[in-house]
């Protein structure tokens, strides 16, 4: 479905052609102005429309309501016209107003109870995981939803695997222990910073068990290789790492495996950020290996100061990362000289090796900034949310280079998220993270 030549074409022209242009070849959905939306949630092209198909607050089958802050998502096939959401929700145990599962705790079966990651001294459960919306893209109606993941903290980005399921990350590093805050004292009883795996096709709440070997560190978005099975990684620091996880078993993830940080051949502890000295050049690409990490499952947030010792390369909050042909794409949201954005390239060459490339750092003249979560679209295009100061919009990147709005949210300071098709391209999903919502949008998409 997804052209995903085109889409490396796209991104790799931004470099060059940062600006929307006239001359553009190829179809794409926004060529007018955005329509206002009577309803002041979402702006879209004349001819599209949207539909909600969750909103924080509603009750939800499984007698819970649904939790806020909707983050990262992905689309699984469903049958019979069926989507299924699964649909990261990024709070803490302490964002209560995001969450009323705190409330509810106590009434909750002693075997719903021991599903859950961290039941926070049954004071302040973690109110963070995800949710599993079947999705009617015939009828265009939610007919349910469920938590599939609970007792996490946190979670941001992810990634879909190959075989099905949701990678949900914890975007946190944060132990075991009480925390007072000025209003109420949060309770852990675990260490948090990590993966947990969510079968798409589960139909009620899962066990959430830790994948401790891809590491504990402050996890953003997944990608997996499907023909190697490995899994790359980013990390929301401003000076993060970007990382690999090789199982033992492809696929297998709870089974074990290497986990590795990417180096700059010939010049080890490389900051690729370009803030007050570019370093790294556009459209240059770059010799990488990978270094071998200890100690992955640390007690203090070292990792990525221990692959920094090895020789590893440091990102500017690396956030967005998907699949794109023989590589992966992948955005630093503070990257460059303005601090607005890069987007970089891997390739691997061998097991071992590969190529690094910068193929766009946006400016104060570039229409996308501050780019974060990202998706291919079936005709080619690149669709990334923004996550930056005043209206956060919907950015498509042509294959020519050019950039244009598809949709925009100039009713609330909310970043956009969680960007994702349904699997038969007809379908876009996005969420306005706070306080939380997911939006279903149909049009006269591309062919």
């Amino acid at each position: 479905m997804i052209n995903r030549r085109r889409f490396l074409q796209s991104v790799a022209a931004t470099a060059t052609i940062p600006a929307m242009s006239a001359g553009c070849t190829v179809a794409s959905p926004a060529v007018a102005e955005l329509r206002p939306d009577p309803r002041k949630i979402f702006d879209l092209p004349p001819g599209f429309e949207y539909r909600v198909v969750s909103r924080v607050g509603a009750a939800m089958n499984d007698g819970l309501t649904v939790p806020g802050y909707h983050d990262g998502m992905a689309a699984f096939a469903g049958g019979n016209g069926r989507v299924r959401l699964v649909c990261n929700h990024e709070i803490d145990p302490a964002s209560v107003i995001a969450n009323d599962l705190g409330e509810r705790w106590k009434d909750l079966p002693k075997e719903t109870r021991a599903l859950f990651y961290d039941n926070g001294a049954d004071i302040t459960p973690g109110l963070g995981g995800t949710t599993t919306t079947i999705y009617n893209t015939v009828t265009r109606e939610t007919e349910r939803q469920f938590l599939s993941l609970g007792g996490t903290d946190t979670n941001c980005a992810g990634g879909p695997t190959p075989w099905g399921s949701w990678l949900s990350c914890e975007e946190c590093f944060d132990g075991p222990g009480r925390v007072d805050f000025a209003d109420r004292s949060v309770h852990r009883e675990k260490s948090h910073g990590y993966v947990f795996e969510v079968p798409a096709d589960a139909d009620e709440l899962t066990l959430a068990q830790p994948i401790t070997a891809m590491g504990r560190f402050v996890h953003e978005a997944c990608a997996v290789d499907p023909a190697t099975g490995i899994v790359y990684m980013t990390e929301d620091q401003h000076h993060s790492l970007f990382y690999r996880y090789i199982p033992k078993v492809p696929g297998k993830l709870l089974g074990g495996g290497n986990l590795q940080a990417l180096a700059v051949d010939g010049k080890p502890m490389s900051a690729t950020h370009n803030w007050a000295n570019p370093a790294i050049r556009l459209n240059r690409p770059l010799a990488v290996h990978w270094v071998d990490l200890d100690d992955v499952d640390p007690t203090e947030d070292v990792l990525r100061e221990n692959g920094v010792a090895r020789g590893a390369a440091t990102f500017a909050r690396g956030e967005g990362l998907t699949l794109a042909g023989d590589r992966l794409a992948f955005t630093c949201t503070i990257g460059g000289p303005a601090q607005l954005g890069q987007v970089f390239t891997y390739r691997p060459t061998t097991a071992e090796t590969g190529q690094l490339e910068l193929i766009a750092e946006a400016t104060s003249d570039s229409l996308l900034k501050n780019a974060d979560n990202l998706t291919m679209a079936p005709w080619g295009d690149l669709i990334v949310c923004e996550d930056t100061a005043g209206n956060c919009a919907l950015v498509g990147i042509r294959p020519d280079g050019s950039q244009y709005e598809l949709a925009n949210n100039p009713y609330s300071d909310s970043e956009l998220a969680g960007v994702c098709f349904s699997p038969d391209g007809k379908t876009l999903f996005v969420n306005i993270q706070y306080p939380g919502m997911t939006l279903a949008i149909t049009g006269p998409w591309p062919t």
